[in-house]
């Protein structure tokens, strides 16, 4: 098993605190913090990492996810590649094939079927992971690369990891072919959260999607065993009444009590109850890299002193 290590997939952080934010999410034993890509009320998540590197000495930044519909593949290589090198090898390079249909909306861009959405988002992986290496020239049909510089000369670093967050067969097969991390969810082809979204994340459900991973891996010739694998967690929260917490949680998400009771994004409970659930999770999937998904200070701050504290490297 893999040891535990803990991330936070987030939007932004008050602006009069940030770096006070950032020195304990460090300090308290985070691994990372992820910034999204949307275009609603946030902070632009490359100039977030930014700050971030520039602001810790340890604590490993990247994106959850990049949507390549935004940003060329050239323009994430050279960003991602100098923010490797500037950061001293800290960067998760998140990508992703997107998913909000009310980014696209807002932004004009046509809401591609998600094959094609897919299919596009595998040529930009190809395309960026070739420029972190050398001279590119790629030729597919949704992107033509000529004789493309390499992004920037890592020297001894390695290149960021790629992280690829999903949950169709379609898209946790190129996670497959390609990630390093796979940040493993229950598929959104509605384009928005809905009550499906929680129902597919039961436990079985997990297990199908690891197993799409697993057998990409596999047909690629990779070791499924280097790929990393990674849950952001829908909702946590230390209670003493588990019960009432999951109804009003349930009622909030058109759901009901037992799709919470049975999916592993959703943590509540005592603090032993949650680290036990974390553990059986483990074992039962082989994920270790446990992500906060946009939490508020209070719940960074809660999570990293009950959990993060005592789990991180176990």
């Amino acid at each position: 098993m893999k040891p535990f290590r803990f991330g936070i997939e987030i939007s932004k952080l008050p602006s009069k605190t940030w770096r006070d934010d950032l020195k304990f999410i460090e300090d308290v034993g985070y691994s990372s913090i992820l910034w999204t890509d949307h275009f609603g009320p946030q902070w632009e998540p490359t100039t977030a990492m930014a700050s971030t590197y520039s602001s810790t000495s340890m604590l490993k930044t990247g994106t959850m996810v990049y949507c390549v519909d935004y940003h060329h593949p050239a323009v994430l290589a050279k960003a991602a590649a100098t923010a490797q090198l500037l950061s001293g090898g800290r960067i998760e390079f998140g990508i992703g094939a997107g998913w909000l249909k009310a980014d696209y909306d807002q932004a004009g861009i046509p809401f591609d079927k998600p094959a094609t959405r897919i299919r596009r988002m595998e040529e930009a992986v190809k395309i960026i992971k070739s420029m972190w290496r050398g001279k590119t020239t790629f030729k597919g049909k949704h992107y033509q690369i000529n004789d493309m510089f390499r992004a920037a000369n890592l020297g001894n670093l390695s290149p960021p990891p790629v992280l690829v967050g999903g949950g169709g067969k379609m898209l946790l097969s190129v996670a497959g072919r390609h990630a390093d991390i796979v940040n493993v969810i229950t598929g959104i082809p509605e384009g928005r959260f809905t009550g499906d979204f929680y129902r597919r994340g039961v436990h079985d459900g997990y297990m199908r999607r690891i197993g799409y991973v697993r057998d990409a891996a596999g047909k690629a010739g990779r070791s499924f065993d280097d790929i990393e694998l990674s849950l952001s967690l829908s909702h946590y929260e230390i209670t003493d009444d588990p019960d009432s917490v999951i109804r009003f949680q349930a009622k909030r998400r058109g759901i009901t009590a037992d799709v919470i009771e049975n999916n592993p994004s959703f943590l509540i409970g005592s603090v032993d109850e949650v680290r036990e659930s974390l553990f059986e999770l483990r074992e039962a999937t082989g994920i270790n890299y446990i992500v906060l998904g946009l939490p508020s200070v209070e719940e960074i701050r809660d999570f990293g002193e009950h959990i993060v504290k005592d789990l991180n490297g176990k």
